[in-house]
């Protein structure tokens, strides 16, 4: 909305004619839908069936308003040569989600990756250049000035150095922290939000489940190590930590990968037998580039689910057939175990989210009766939402097979299946714009479950309520998450309940990080949510710090400086100093200046 009110008045100015967005794929039909929509803006979005089919050679040329998703630019260079044709010159250029063309300092040199390298290309044919985006800064003040150098290369020259090389950012940034911002009443534009942390004892046969799928996990790891192969080793690591995130995720979804795995090794070591005894396993193995893997936490949804797929199925440490042999009689041991937790029924994550689903749906019995306040929602001047049928709910998992798991036990709990829906990578978009129509203006449709589909670029703010079934490894999910229904027009309290397996070495890390970020929430208020993607834990993601607790977590020393990192990163000061950079730019009006602003708009309003 912004930049189309900026577009307007440009245009307005006759300073406008050609201008191109670039965004993150899955935001692309909503750029295009909302700029015309609002704006009767008509831009097209680019496709390879325009690309060929351009009267000129150069659909760039041919058209003024264009949008393009970000890794079809930053990929291809075939188009990227089209755009900087002498001819194909623009006005504007809009970079949504602009922190994904980050460049970083690794080893004192400048890791450059393609997106980074496509936003200062460019940066060279706009007059106008406006990058959008939440988390300019991820903590690393060098990182945060080679990203300023896209705006200003010379006033960004060179690498930062503490106390020596500062550059004033405030005529290159307009920024406000949501709990800043104010109607003209005055009164907050966005509700409160709140979390709560639900945590759950594994039970006796889930317990031998996750402790033999972590030791299997922990010497892959070893393996893979061993391997003195960078990029293979990088990609089994990934293919681990898919499994391990598999086994927190449910005991459908870990039995579904486990099976798939043993599966796809076996048809391999059959295809190594058949074509040469003893043959090269590596050869046949899919390898990640490490620049791809860091790049899929941003990418969209279904592209990660078909990735993680191939490299779950198909990447091991495996050197020869024997090796190989070993490995899946492992895997056959392990979905045993798994089927055995799948076939009693048990599963105690499902128990306390089926509480939950009760708690909020279920009003008291007797009319005229108040609900229990006993319900373990939290302490504090929140009140808990009050038990309604008309409520919403929005459940996010990670997992596909997590997903149909949930909502065939969800319809049972609440006995009506359009109570339910879903939305995730695999759906198009005109089934996804279904799906979020009906969740917003159904009275039936009681719960949404969701993977990180919608966890970007959607307005669901018809809901209040939401759950991190899974919980992400990277912590900026979860403010991308609680956006989806703390938006603007949201008029409740927002609540999300975070479910955490207590006894397992990652839920460990996590329940210490949720405890630790309560205690400065109730200090600070709710905009410590949206700096929990720039936490930095000893100059390490998060991601990592869960590796190593899967890895080590049995050695008591591990565990307590795992402890002790979390405290420090998120100790209220530490927070509170990241809040103030947050801000960046302290562009605030006063209530004072609100009001006059309020009072001429209305004295126009009047003349006219």
């Amino acid at each position: 909305i912004m930049a189309g009110l900026l577009m307007k008045e440009l245009i307005a100015r006759g300073d406008l004619q050609r201008c191109l967005v670039v965004c993150p794929g899955s935001l692309a039909e909503q750029w295009q839908d909302e700029l015309y929509q609002r704006f009767q803006l008509p831009f097209e979005i680019l496709t390879n069936d325009k690309l060929e089919a351009a009267r000129t050679g150069n659909w760039f040329i041919e058209n003024n308003l264009v949008i393009a998703r970000l890794d079809k630019l930053s990929r291809n260079e075939d188009v990227q040569a089209k755009l900087t044709v002498p001819d194909c010159h623009w006005d504007l250029i809009v970079c949504d989600e602009a922190h994904k063309m980050s460049a970083s300092y690794f080893g004192g040199e400048v890791n450059f990756t393609k997106r980074y390298r496509l936003g200062q290309l460019l940066a060279t044919t706009t007059r106008h250049f406006l990058l959008m985006t939440a988390t300019p800064h991820n903590g690393k003040e060098e990182d945060f000035q080679l990203f300023m150098a896209l705006l200003d290369g010379d006033r960004f020259e060179g690498r930062f150095r503490d106390g020596v090389h500062t550059a004033d950012v405030s005529d290159l940034m307009r920024r406000v922290v949501k709990e800043g911002l104010v109607k003209f009443d005055a009164t907050p534009l966005f509700p409160e939000r709140i979390a709560y942390t639900i945590p759950y004892k594994l039970s006796d046969g889930e317990s031998r489940l996750y402790h033999a799928v972590t030791q299997y996990v922990r010497e892959e790891f070893n393996r893979a190590e061993a391997l003195q192969n960078n990029k293979r080793a990088g990609t089994v690591g990934f293919a681990l930590t898919i499994l391990q995130r598999r086994l927190a995720s449910s005991p459908e979804a870990i039995y579904q990968s486990l099976l798939r795995r043993r599966e796809r090794l076996q048809q391999r070591l059959r295809e190594v037998e058949l074509l040469k005894r003893g043959a090269d396993l590596a050869a046949t193995m899919p390898l990640c580039d490490p620049d791809d893997l860091e790049e899929l936490d941003d990418a969209p949804d279904a592209e990660v689910e078909q990735i993680e797929e191939v490299v779950l199925d198909q990447a091991t440490a495996a050197q020869t057939i024997t090796e190989l042999q070993r490995e899946i009689q492992t895997l056959q041991r392990l979905e045993k175990l798994a089927a055995d937790v799948r076939r009693t029924g048990v599963d105690t994550k499902w128990c306390e989210l089926a509480q939950v689903l009760t708690d909020i749906f279920q009003p008291p019995v007797l009319p005229g009766c108040a609900a229990d306040d006993s319900i373990p929602y939290g302490a504090g001047p929140i009140p808990p939402p009050k038990p309604s049928r008309l409520q919403k709910l929005i459940i996010f998992t990670e997992h596909r097979d997590t997903l149909n798991y949930l909502i065939q036990r969800i319809t049972t709990v609440l006995g009506r299946q359009d109570a339910v829906l879903c939305m995730h990578g695999g759906m198009g978009r005109e089934e996804r714009k279904k799906a979020e129509e009906s969740f917003k203006h159904d009275p039936r449709v009681q719960v949404l479950v969701a993977t990180d589909a919608a966890g970007e670029g959607i307005n669901l703010q018809r809901a209040h309520l939401m759950v991190n079934y899974d919980l992400p490894w990277n912590p900026n999910r979860i403010e991308q998450r609680f956006g989806r229904i703390h938006r603007i027009g949201q008029t409740e309290v927002c609540h999300m309940w975070n479910l955490v397996a207590e006894e397992t070495r990652e839920g460990h890390v996590y329940r210490t990080l949720l405890n630790k970020l309560e205690e400065a929430r109730a200090a600070l208020g709710g905009k410590v949510f949206d700096v929990l993607g720039r936490l930095q834990f000893e100059g390490k993601p998060l991601r990592d710090l869960l590796i190593e607790a899967i890895r080590y977590g049995e050695q008591p020393d591990v565990c307590a400086r795992l402890t002790q990192v979390i405290a420090n990163a998120v100790d209220k000061q530490q927070l509170a100093q990241l809040l103030d950079e947050h801000a960046l730019v302290h562009d605030l009006i006063d209530n004072t200046r609100v009001r006059k602003i309020r009072e001429d708009m209305e004295r126009a309003e009047a003349r006219r």
